[in-house]
């Protein structure tokens, strides 16, 4: 079996498909431009393949070279993902890792992310913490876990800072839109409502650390009215409940309404939403912590 010398020719091979041209590739990877075309040449007779044309603007990567060129990239990935796990397992990066969890684990890729966490980090142990969004931020400020999921506003910075004053470091993850759902038979009265007059129907309300609480209290109080709290629920599952019993209207994310109203018929409103988004936060103060780094880390590869 034919093996090549290095993994250097790839490199300058990838380098120069990428940069167009040798100069700019022995900028880029620090060598000389004989160097890097002594690498390309070497590759080209080891594939007894032509790999680049010369043209007017520089080099041109040939139909073979292009084929090739996948194949290389994956081996660079590939050395590099080995590199990391070389480094992470010298480390040996361990300890407890307190992480607080929200609404439903599919939504925030809860099984990946504890998945690649323990490969990639094995002397990682991690505990759970389920709550509402609010919660998650009082216990990364009470230090009850390390970091947490957290559900606010598109300004995500701006919605921490109206609760507290310490540095929170957040990473925003998805973007989202609440939607308004409503019992089965009240397409007519919420399908092309308003905010005016959805104001005025009945609402299933939430404790004050949910994000559905803190995003309507936002409305309400832009239309100056209080909001008609029927019942007050903490959790998900019972807030969909009591929206397919009749109880009265609630947010709720948009791909779930759509789920909602073609499974059980519940009307949507399609004239409004809230936008959101979905983050993770931890103290300021920690996010150089070996663990937490590790986490952060993880979630650049499940997101």
């Amino acid at each position: 079996m034919t093996r090549f010398s290095n993994i250097n020719m790839l490199l300058a091979f990838v380098t120069v498909a990428r940069e167009g041209s040798v100069s700019r590739a022995a900028s880029v990877l620090n060598l000389t431009q004989p160097a890097i075309s002594h690498q390309i040449k070497r590759l080209g007779e080891e594939t007894e393949i032509t790999l680049f044309k010369r043209t007017s603007t520089g080099l041109q990567i040939t139909p073979d070279g292009q084929s090739l060129l996948t194949k290389a990239e994956q081996v660079l990935d590939a050395m590099d993902e080995f590199h990391r796990s070389a480094r992470k397992r010298a480390g040996r990066i361990g300890g407890k890792l307190r992480i607080g969890t929200i609404v439903d684990p599919e939504f925030i890729r809860l099984g990946r992310m504890l998945s690649q966490l323990r490969t990639d980090y094995p002397d990682i142990e991690t505990e759970l913490t389920h709550g509402v969004s609010g919660d998650m931020l009082a216990g990364v400020l009470r230090n009850q876990i390390d970091a947490g999921f957290y559900l606010s506003g598109p300004d995500v910075a701006g919605d921490i800072a109206a609760v507290t004053s310490e540095a929170i470091h957040a990473i925003k993850l998805a973007d989202f839109n609440y939607r308004v759902i409503a019992p089965v038979g009240w397409e007519d009265r919420v399908a092309n409502a308003d905010w005016a007059s959805l104001l005025k129907l009945p609402w299933i309300g939430t404790t004050q650390a949910s994000v559905h609480s803190r995003l309507l209290k936002r409305i309400f109080d832009e239309f100056e009215c209080t909001q008609n709290s029927v019942a007050l629920v903490d959790q998900e599952a019972s807030m969909l409940e009591m929206v397919r019993s009749g109880v009265g209207l609630s947010l709720c994310r948009d791909s779930i309404a759509l789920h909602e109203k073609q499974t059980f018929g519940l009307s949507v409103c399609n004239s409004v939403s809230i936008p959101a988004c979905l983050s993770l936060i931890t103290a300021e103060r920690k996010r150089e912590t070996p663990t937490i780094s590790a986490l952060f880390e993880v979630l650049e590869t499940t997101w």
